[in-house]
């Protein structure tokens, strides 16, 4: 290629320029050149450099896509809720869809082929009938398809039937949980109702109304009191209240002053347990009073089924179990991850079933050998 005349370079330094090399160095000649013909000659090599790039082939853009990290996905994917049944069975609730195990987590399935990779979350079963099951589901990404609500299952998860779309029930559900007075019961909440938000249902999800208005302006949770037809609690950031009509009329329970994060029992004429600002709290008149029972809080408070006075939570780092209702906790062996929902194994419920987030992960605690086992399956 001949090089113009005004170049004040070589043929052999353009040569090098436009090819591997990224550093341009001036060459000492140039100090003495005059001003404007300097500007001049670098901006035709740049023009150069420029038409020596694209007369190399054609410019093509990927778009990478992130790859698996294991069989539940990407990095990024995370758990919103965990559910393990007498069965055997597990369901994994997640930002991409949906899992099942059907013998403890050694193997998995999913995402659920009706759900899709819609972010899945709130699942309950009904504690009348657990081959019941309520989940939601939603997208939150652009290539997530499907119809938006409340999906339900009566076969323990193995197959999912749209209950009823957002579109419905006047915005999303942000928690949905099984009623307690027939197995067709459902209580939902739809934050964009205001005070209108508390939903039940009493035909399996098909159809919502709001039994009166809730006296918070927004809630955290709602927990049906077991084997007590039309009796449930619902807690907030103001407290929590009670309800013996199914949220027709409210009471304000008098012994919380702060923020109530959850509320759960592990089953009819168990204790009531509430994790707040202030720490634990129990109830033992079906959450008329409760009483605090230790002075810090535990997330994702969880009871123990046919064991009233057992329940795990955790803190940022560590899994903790109490055998005293509450009043002292002892830590279980450390595990590392980003800890997120805990379910007792109903087979052993000295042992534990934990997830863990980004990526998306779950162990099995045994009690017995003191350790975490790993059920995360492998990427594909």
């Amino acid at each position: 290629m001949k090089i113009p005349y005004f170049f004040p370079l070589s043929e052999a330094e353009i040569a090098t320029i436009a090819g591997t090399t990224h550093v341009v160095c001036m060459p000492r000649r140039w100090r003495s050149f005059p001003a404007i013909y300097t500007s001049v000659s670098l901006v035709l090599l740049l023009l150069f450099c420029l038409s020596a790039c694209a007369g190399t082939g054609t410019a093509t853009t990927t778009n990478v896509q992130p790859l698996a990290v294991n069989g539940f996905g990407t990095a990024s994917n995370h758990g919103h809720a965990l559910l393990a049944m007498p069965d055997s069975s597990l369901l994994l609730a997640t930002h991409f869809g949906l899992y099942r195990s059907t013998d403890n987590g050694r193997d998995w399935s999913g995402p659920d082929k009706t759900l899709g990779t819609m972010m899945a979350s709130s699942l309950s079963s009904s504690p009348l009938n657990g081959h019941r099951i309520y989940v939601l589901a939603e997208t939150t990404t652009s290539d997530q398809q499907g119809i938006v609500g409340l999906y339900v299952s009566n076969d323990e998860g193995e197959s999912w039937q749209l209950g009823i779309s957002a579109t419905k029930t006047g915005g999303k559900m942000y928690t949905v949980v099984a009623g307690n007075s027939s197995i067709d019961e459902a209580y939902a909440y739809v934050p964009t109702k205001g005070a209108q938000g508390l939903l039940v249902s009493e035909d399996g999800g098909k159809h919502f109304t709001s039994p009166g208005p809730i006296p918070f302006g927004r809630i955290n949770g709602i927990q049906p009191i077991p084997d007590a037809p039309g009796q449930v609690l619902i807690y907030s950031s103001d407290g929590a209240a009670r309800s013996t009509d199914g949220g027709k009329h409210w009471t304000i329970i008098k012994s919380f002053t702060s923020s109530v994060y959850s509320i759960v029992t592990g089953g009819p004429k168990s204790p009531i347990y509430a994790s707040s600002d202030l720490g634990i709290y129990a109830s033992h008149d079906d959450g008329i009073t409760f009483k605090q029972v230790y002075g810090q809080s535990r997330s994702a408070l969880t009871a123990v089924p046919d064991e009233p006075l057992w329940l795990y939570g955790k803190t940022g780092r560590l899994v903790y179990k109490s055998e005293d209702g509450g009043h002292s906790w002892q830590a279980l062996p450390a595990i590392q991850g980003n800890l997120e929902n805990l379910a007792p194994d109903p087979h052993n419920v000295a042992n534990l079933y934990l997830s863990l987030s980004y990526p998306m992960e779950i162990y099995h605690y045994d009690e017995n050998s003191a350790s975490w086992t790993s059920l995360t399956p492998k990427a594909q």
